[in-house]
């Protein structure tokens, strides 16, 4: 990724940094803290997504000319703090939970030590980046636990903005899906990119038979077939007779699914195509998915609900200033206290509490101990550290960005789902899976 992410903020961080230059409080060394207040109703927890694009996000934030020049134009700050703007670039630390981990009402999923100034601004840029991806990472993963092992496929480009596509792709990604409709995701994140033919190729042809022999010789018979433009069961008929007993998979996109691909299997088998798969593209989400769960369906591809987090586009995360130094150098803990709002304030460590099978019980949230610490974990219990080095002195650690920390948020994603209580992956509506208790 290439470019300046230093507008990719709201005003008001950049008068707060005016203001503070002014008064010379901008260079107090702070600790903000993003958190989700709570779940989306009914979730049971959620996971982790955007870190690695955060990192680079950050490692971009530079006022360039450009940006300079415009922010002059709209007299946005005064003079003074353009020329301060104009050799900014982040320099503090950064912790959090490792992308992919799961998380919980109160767990401190990312803070940023460094003065005011600096980390104030960052606040749209963490909030943007966490917010969306963990809702699309956390709707995602509930799709994967009732796909039951069955593949499933990113495909929302269409439903949402091209940067958000791009981002939704790698959120479902680590989540645990497989494979993505979109090409720059592909390019980008080196995820797998799968995608053959839509109706309209079909309706370009003059038949039916001439769109599926033109699919076929371009692809071979090992291609994916869109067998209900017209009639189902006359389309699998002409499927199979084209591409043969060979043929690799068949794709319906509407119907009623369950009837539809059970009568499908049965039409496929008696055609002699036994190894052929069925994957289904209609408006699917978590729901619609665990109702296919016994119906002899071999993949899914979703679109509209993974790319808006089924229902909760946004995680519902906010970033706080939780700490400060004083003048003699201490931390002060510094919280809001509005109705609704209130927030813990305090330096934060945490760990997962697991019993002897391993099985998550309780989120620990150490509050005086900063997230580099040593927390006074109590003895006989198996607790889980769950803040990582991120950021060191404005520098990101290489094993969370790119291509291989894509990779690695997915494998971690994977581990952690196997320490969740069973009653995590239910649909029905519940509190978090786990309480979060603070000490």
């Amino acid at each position: 990724m290439t470019g300046s992410a230093a507008l990719f903020t709201d005003r008001y961080e950049l008068t707060m940094v005016d203001a503070a230059l002014l008064d010379g409080t901008a260079h107090r060394e702070s600790l903000f803290e993003a958190f989700a207040r709570r779940l989306p109703d009914g979730r049971r927890y959620g996971v982790v997504a955007g870190t690695g694009r955060l990192l680079e996000l950050i490692e971009r934030f530079r006022f360039e000319d450009a940006e300079l020049e415009w922010l002059r134009e709209h007299e946005v700050v005064r003079p003074a703090t353009l020329d301060w703007l104009a050799d900014y670039r982040f320099t503090g630390d950064v912790w959090g939970y490792r992308e992919g981990e799961a998380y919980f009402p109160g767990s401190p999923l990312l803070t940023i030590q460094a003065s005011f100034a600096e980390a104030v601004m960052l606040e749209t840029l963490v909030l943007s980046t966490l917010n969306y991806d963990s809702s699309v990472a956390s709707a995602a993963a509930r799709m994967v636990s009732v796909a039951l092992g069955r593949p499933l496929a990113e495909m929302g480009s269409r439903r949402t903005n091209e940067r958000s596509a791009v981002a939704a792709a790698r959120a479902a990604y680590i989540a645990g899906f497989d494979a993505t409709s979109n090409l720059e995701a592909g390019r980008t994140w080196g995820i797998p990119t799968m995608g053959t033919a839509a109706h309209a190729f079909t309706l370009l042809h003059d038949t039916e038979e001439d769109a599926f022999r033109a699919q076929v010789d371009a692809f071979g018979p090992s291609t994916t077939l869109l067998v209900d433009t017209y009639d189902i069961a006359k389309g699998v008929e002409l499927a199979v007779a084209v591409a043969g007993p060979e043929l690799g998979a068949v794709r319906i996109d509407s119907g009623d699914l369950p009837t539809v691909v059970a009568s499908v299997r049965e039409q496929l088998d008696s055609l002699g195509a036994v190894n052929t798969r069925i994957t289904v593209t209609s408006d699917l989400d978590e729901f619609t998915i665990a109702g296919l769960s016994g119906a002899p369906v071999d993949s899914y591809g979703v679109g509209t609900s993974v790319v808006t987090g089924s229902g909760f586009p946004a995680a519902g995360m906010v970033y706080k200033l939780v700490a400060r130094r004083d003048d003699a150098g201490d931390w002060v803990a510094v919280a809001k206290a509005s109705s609704q709002k209130a927030s813990v304030g305090g330096r934060k460590n945490a760990a997962r509490r697991l019993d002897s099978t391993r099985t998550a019980r309780e989120e620990l949230v150490f509050v005086g101990d900063g997230p580099a610490g040593e927390a006074e974990f109590e003895a006989g219990d198996e607790l889980r550290p769950l803040m990582v080095p991120l950021m060191v002195d404005g520098v990101a650690d290489a094993a969370h960005t790119g291509r291989a920390g894509t990779e690695a948020a997915r494998a971690h994603r994977a581990e952690v789902m196997q320490e969740l209580p069973i009653e995590a992956f239910r649909l029905g509506r519940g509190e978090a899976v786990i309480p979060t208790n603070y000490r």
